[in-house]
């Protein structure tokens, strides 16, 4: 069941979403050559609660039993989503997507980033500006009367007509009082298909794009999702409310470009 949000619900969900874009400035901060996955879950984790939150990945439950054991999802390199921050060590020229959920006022915030590590090869920066410049294009269809097939297929254009290759295993989703909610918003599709966006429904957009084949697999951990062939994906993720004509962008990067300055993609 899709679920309509008020202006005033919306107004939380910004709240929370504004918050995750924070606790991701504090952790653009610290990513650097050297420095622990861990580490950075760590701090992000201290600033939501500091700040009245809650994680929302933390403790969220696996189908196959467990349930994720930290505050953000660290995916280094060839990993796509999900990745399980660990003591491994960041080095000169990784990517690392961080992606960040909290709870507040009964509402969910969900934001994604992926960062560089030092400097990258021109054939991964050009992937990370490839994917977060789809994201925004899908953005541009989140609006009242378009379908959700549109998103997903300016999304998929945009990156296959450049040879990179869109996940099809996990998508984006609407958002509210839980993290996921109806409907499923893949990053590939047909435009005029799907369920019709109307305003007031909120979504998580977020695009994982590989720099090679589409292929992923799923890692003994039971979380980690990697790319078949080892090669780089990149991952950004905006929180967005429909609305008539424009979207609306709950969540933000402005903080996170604070801290990077000129080194922001």
């Amino acid at each position: 069941m899709i679920f309509l949000k008020t202006e005033d619900e919306i107004e939380l969900l910004r709240q929370s979403n504004l918050l995750v874009g924070r606790t991701l400035a504090e952790v653009a901060k610290l990513i650097r050559p050297g420095v622990t996955t861990v580490e950075l879950d760590r701090v992000a984790e201290e600033f939501i609660r500091d700040n009245g939150a809650v994680p929302t990945f933390k403790g969220f439950p696996n189908p196959n039993g467990g349930s994720f054991p930290c505050t953000l999802c660290t995916s280094v390199n060839d990993q796509v989503v999900h990745g399980i921050p660990s003591e491994r060590i960041l080095q000169e020229g990784d990517i690392v997507s961080v992606d960040c959920g909290v709870l507040m006022n009964g509402f969910c915030g969900d934001s994604a980033y992926t960062f560089r590590v030092g400097e990258v090869s021109p054939e991964v920066e050009e992937l990370l500006k490839k994917t977060k410049e789809s994201l925004y294009l899908g953005i541009q269809q989140a609006v009242h009367g378009k379908r959700v097939g549109d998103i997903g297929y300016v999304i998929q254009e945009s990156c296959e007509s450049s040879g990179y290759g869109v996940v099809r295993e996990f998508v984006g989703h609407g958002i509210g009082h839980e993290m996921h909610e109806d409907p499923q918003v893949p990053n590939y599709g047909r435009r005029g298909t799907g369920p019709l966006l109307k305003s007031g429904m909120c979504l998580a957009i977020e695009p994982m794009i590989t720099m090679g084949g589409r292929q992923v697999y799923l890692e003994n951990d039971g979380w980690s999702v990697r790319t078949r062939d080892g090669k780089c994906a990149a991952h950004f993720e905006h929180t967005v409310a429909v609305r008539q004509g424009k979207a609306d962008i709950l969540s933000s990067f402005e903080f996170i470009e604070e801290v990077l300055g000129d080194k922001a993609i």
